[in-house]
């Protein structure tokens, strides 16, 4: 995008793209969450969701608004990034990655979810070492942190299996209930060990050039 080059930014691995969340991406994309594709048991987001409206256009709109609220935002306390998901040249999800006062602490967090008839393929565990690698190898994070419901046993499976280690539990509601959060954390020097030479990133000068990084 000619005049805001953060919506230029990807990242390709041999298996799929994260392309940044264009509107024109996002207008794709919106057919999963219209038709419910984001939903998964038991539920794995916190409050408050969009995905928990149960109009399905509504749904969207909410979704569609807080992604816009926080592309706009970007300040040294707080910036977040958005990505479609592309695989085989089409939307099947979005991951997101936010600066938590980055300038000064050098910490990421993650958001990700994938449509329903794409899970259980090992894709998930792509789109984290894909953003990872953006926020370690092209940001210079010092750490990433994740979070997720203990009976959510992909997104743990995943911190896990990528090196993250405990970090504590929390409490969060979800559709207005209580429940309990594993909390993980991901030091440069264990990314490091991981780390992969197959993940491109693509006009990565523009998050230097636009982001409090430092």
């Amino acid at each position: 995008m000619l005049n805001y080059p953060l919506l230029d930014v990807r990242v390709s691995t041999p298996t799929l793209e994260l392309r940044a969340a264009t509107d024109e991406l996002l207008d794709q994309l919106a057919d999963l969450v219209r038709s419910g594709k984001t939903h998964a048991d038991p539920a794995p987001y916190d409050d408050p969701m969009s995905f928990y409206e149960t109009d399905p256009d509504l749904r969207v709109a909410k979704w569609l608004q807080a992604i816009w609220r926080g592309r706009g935002k970007v300040g040294p306390d707080a910036w977040r990034l958005y990505f479609v998901v592309m695989v085989d040249g089409r939307p099947v999800g979005e991951q997101s990655l936010a600066g938590v006062s980055f300038s000064t602490l050098g910490t990421v967090t993650t958001f990700s979810w994938l449509s329903t008839d794409l899970r259980g393929r090992g894709l998930g565990h792509e789109m984290r070492e894909a953003i990872l690698h953006l926020a370690f190898h092209g940001l210079g994070a010092k750490e990433a942190a994740s979070d997720a419901f203990v009976d959510n046993l992909g997104s743990n499976a995943i911190s896990q299996g990528l090196g993250y280690e405990p970090n504590g539990f929390d409490w969060a509601t979800r559709q207005g209930e209580p429940a309990l959060l594993n909390r993980w954390r991901l030091t440069r020097d264990r990314w490091e060990q991981r780390r992969r030479d197959d993940i491109q990133l693509h006009n990565i000068e523009a998050c230097h050039a636009l982001l409090p990084l430092s």
